[in-house]
């Protein structure tokens, strides 16, 4: 990706703002020409210095950052246009809105437009009510059920399964490229080609979710730049705000024109501020050459967790790429998490037993090198009680999931 100096937004002409605005942002609002750039108590100034008494300010007006973030991100991704959301739950659901938007466009002849979804299995998107009904874990799903109807959940890196559940009648399929709630497991090649065809074929919105894996998180912008084709829409949030609730929808112009003003909208989303710190984020990852730093830790730690796995016969196998690394373990993970919090090491475990690693992109050699002595300490702490029938239950229902992932 060639580096680009991100610029600001601020100072830019009125002219250059609505501008990128119009090139960059989905046509969700009727935006009146002002751009605020400042304010004060109850007043708010725009662009050429005049004063308004605020009686409801929102992401209804311009404001000097969200043009260029806009393009940043749709320069990195290679996608056309963005939607500010405050989360990524927000921003799935609304990447599934704006799939049946465009089904709902297509639909002719007065047929019924396509409103079927397809997800994987193993798959975690959020917890509203939208991200929730495409996510297949039961034990987030089932207190709240019945979720939103047409779902269906394709066997993870199954394509004969894929190629079976793509009927007519879908108009979304989304694909986590890697799987970090469900154990940091990674779609394949042939899964998200053959997926990307059966898209295209059907007229159907590939989506995928980047929440977690997005952002520079594999040393990549985005985990599926490495399979070479490009998704209809992609959501992005986590490290995007840094730290401040932030998300956003990036889509193709075909699927990105299926909304028009007042079909979808977030009061604050987008705002000032917040855009102002996503782009010092992606002006950070560029200047200080972050891709490149995520990529060496990341082969440094998981370099050195395999080491640490010849010792330690517990751990099965180690996954994942960059700066996400998940261990599989044949124990239960949560006693491990407890140690290393008291060993100074803040570590997480998903499904019960796969230890999950998500360090920030600065991280450097010594912070590895820290991590990995103590962590030796944690894996030989750490109490193995479940060793015993938590292993054995383990082999019966998880090994599956591992072999699927191979398929």
């Amino acid at each position: 990706m060639a580096k680009k100096k991100i610029s600001s937004g601020k100072g830019s002409s009125p002219v250059k703002i609505h501008a990128e605005e119009a090139r960059y942002l989905m046509n969700t609002y009727r935006r009146p020409p002002v751009v605020f750039t400042h304010g004060r108590g109850c007043r708010l100034y725009d662009s050429k210095g005049h004063e308004y008494l605020d009686l409801h300010i929102s992401n209804l007006f311009h404001n000097p950052y969200q043009g260029p973030l806009a393009r940043k991100l749709a320069e990195w991704s290679g996608l056309d246009r963005v939607f500010f959301t405050n989360s990524g739950a927000e921003a799935v659901d609304g990447a599934l809105k704006i799939a049946r938007a465009y089904a709902h466009g297509k639909s002719v002849d007065g047929r019924a437009p396509k409103t079927g979804i397809l997800a994987l299995e193993n798959s975690f998107h959020g917890r509203t009510f939208g991200a929730l009904s495409i996510t297949h874990t039961p034990k987030y799903r089932e207190p709240f059920a019945p979720l939103v109807p047409g779902v269906e959940f394709v066997r993870f890196n199954d394509v004969a399964d894929l190629e079976a559940k793509f009927g007519e009648d879908v108009c979304a399929l989304v694909i986590e490229p890697v799987q970090g709630e469900g154990g940091v497991f990674q779609v394949s090649q042939a899964f998200w080609q053959r997926a990307r065809e059966l898209a295209t074929q059907h007229g159907a919105a590939l989506i995928a979710d980047e929440v977690q894996s997005g952002l520079g998180r594999t040393g990549r912008a985005f985990a599926y730049q490495k399979f070479g084709s490009l998704p209809d829409i992609a959501t992005v949030a986590k490290p995007l705000g840094g730290g401040l609730p932030m998300g956003a929808i990036l889509a193709g112009e075909p699927f990105a024109s299926a909304l028009t003003p007042g079909m979808h909208g977030s009061t604050f989303a987008g705002g000032p501020l917040i855009s102002a710190v996503a782009l010092e984020f992606l002006r950070v990852i560029e200047e200080k050459n972050l891709f490149e730093n995520v990529r060496e830790r990341g082969a440094e730690l998981r370099a050195g967790i395999e080491r640490l796995a010849e010792r330690f016969d517990f751990i099965r196998e180690v996954r994942g790429e960059g700066l996400i690394i998940g261990m599989d373990l044949a124990v239960e993970g949560a006693p491990f998490v407890e140690e290393a919090l008291r060993r100074g090491l803040v570590i997480n475990c998903t499904h019960d037993h796969v230890l999950r690693l998500l360090p920030p992109f600065i991280i450097g050699r010594r912070d590895v090198a820290e991590f990995l002595k103590k962590f030796e300490a944690v894996l030989a702490q750490a109490p193995k009680s479940a060793a015993g029938p938590f292993a054995t239950a383990q082999k019966a229902s998880v090994q599956p999931m591992a072999l699927a992932a191979a398929r």
